[in-house]
């Protein structure tokens, strides 16, 4: 029989995403990737109908000998990877390991110290996300906007008075590292452990191109697996302390997540062993190209922050836009030309200014996965100023963005799909 109108209407709107999303637009968004085609397939396997409650060994289910066998590979490759001895991989996202986390270390009522929101704090470290939905006040840490980081000494000061159960680092918003082993010596002193998500740079810390926290003092590492990552969407846990791993792997289950979505497994598991082999390349190609990206969007005529410091050492870029109309604008004005970014706070802008803030906020490490080179960004900051500053119709360069978007289909810094596992791998291709 012919599919009925509902399933068309389906078939057609997922094609039309996947076409604008995969092969006409720039995406820019810090907090997205694609996959290569092996851990795509490997996505796409029979593990996505599955139930594993439990540990490998110690499940609540039959059924588990094979996924079992691939929760051990992850956690072993990603041990390696990131150089530390335990891995927890079952929260299904970098916010629910953060909620682990924090659950582990505090009690509702309990006070945390976080980064600013308006210098990057994740939304689940604070009061208005999960930090707030389990009850733990959070305050938050000095900032030293001219070295756009954490003040270390107010920072000090504020551990010892306030005497946090925890202190947490990292950003969504995470130009330079923190200063992980300032912190950690202070927050140990009073008995405060640190956390530091590492989401947005976990590709970079593999890739060497950014410090790994646990080796640097933090207690336990929270992150997401699809960002400078190129893995599926997951989140992951990672420390040296053998207390901190049980006490989090018995919150994780049954507390935070049931089934933990076994078909990202294979996945994550295949980008690790990806990131072996492509890592250091890939990492430093993004930061590279992050480097001459801020440096052309400025010589287009752009108010890119923290230029006294080099503008960035990891895949974001923020760039001030209140002279050309604010966040919200460019980056709706962007979107009809085809090029993806997010409007974004800066660290002046009031919290309620969340729906149109100064800022726009642009990652390089998805564009840097399709081969794009340095001097590839120019001409994408090139596209950015003809619609944000001169004004073109984004129409008009939205036909020229699609045009140099051919020049950039094919994955790399990945594995293709061996002919001889073509037949063994569940293979769904995309809807074009």
């Amino acid at each position: 029989m012919s599919l009925p109108p509902e399933l068309k209407k389906i078939i057609e709107v997922t094609r039309s995403h996947n076409r604008w999303r995969r092969f006409e637009c720039v995406n820019l968004i810090a907090s997205e990737n694609v996959m290569s085609p092996l851990a795509e397939a490997a996505y796409f396997t029979d593990m996505m109908h599955r139930y594993a409650e439990g540990k490998p060994g110690r499940r609540y289910y039959q059924g588990n000998i094979y996924t079992d066998e691939i929760e051990l590979l992850v956690m072993e490759l990603m041990s390696k990877l990131l150089k530390v001895t335990y891995v927890e991989p079952r929260a299904i996202s970098g916010t629910v390991a953060n909620a682990v986390v924090f659950r582990v270390l505090a009690n509702p009522g309990d006070k945390a110290l976080i980064a600013p929101v308006q210098a990057g704090a994740h939304v689940s470290h604070t009061k208005f996300g999960t930090l707030g939905a389990l009850g733990i006040e959070h305050i938050e840490l000095p900032f030293d906007l001219d070295r756009w980081n954490v003040d270390v000494d107010k920072a000090v000061k504020l551990i010892e008075e306030v005497k946090p159960k925890f202190v947490t680092l990292g950003a969504s918003v995470y130009l330079f590292p923190h200063p992980t082993k300032e912190i950690a010596e202070a927050a140990h002193a009073v008995g405060a452990k640190v956390v530091h998500d590492v989401a947005h740079v976990l590709g970079l810390i593999a890739g060497g191109k950014w410090p790994n926290p646990i080796h640097e003092g933090a207690d336990v590492a929270t992150s997401s697996t699809h960002k400078t990552f190129p893995g599926p969407q997951g989140g992951v846990i990672f420390t040296n302390s053998e207390e901190m791993y049980k006490q989090v792997s018995r919150y994780v289950f049954p507390w935070f997540v049931s089934n933990h979505h076994l078909h990202r497994l294979p996945a994550t598991a295949v980008t690790a062993v990806e990131m072996m082999y492509f890592g250091e390349q890939y990492a430093d190609q993004i930061v590279r190209n992050s480097k001459a990206f801020a440096e052309a969007l400025a010589a287009e005529g752009f108010k890119v922050l923290a230029e006294h410091l080099g503008y960035t050492k990891s895949h974001t870029i923020v760039v001030d836009v209140r002279p050309q109309g604010g966040g919200a604008k460019i980056a709706k004005l962007l979107e009809d030309a085809n090029i993806i970014v997010n409007k974004n706070l800066l660290p002046w802008d009031p919290p309620d200014a969340v729906r149109d803030p100064s800022g726009i906020r642009l990652g390089t490490q998805e564009m840097t996965r399709f081969g794009m080179k340095e001097e590839d960004f120019k001409i994408v900051a090139r596209f950015i100023r003809e619609v944000a500053i001169d004004g073109r119709d984004p129409q008009d360069v939205k036909k020229k963005v699609i045009e140099f978007r051919r020049n950039f289909l094919e994955v790399k810094y990945g594995f293709d799909i061996p002919r001889d596992l073509e037949n063994s791998l569940i293979k769904i291709p995309m809807l074009l």
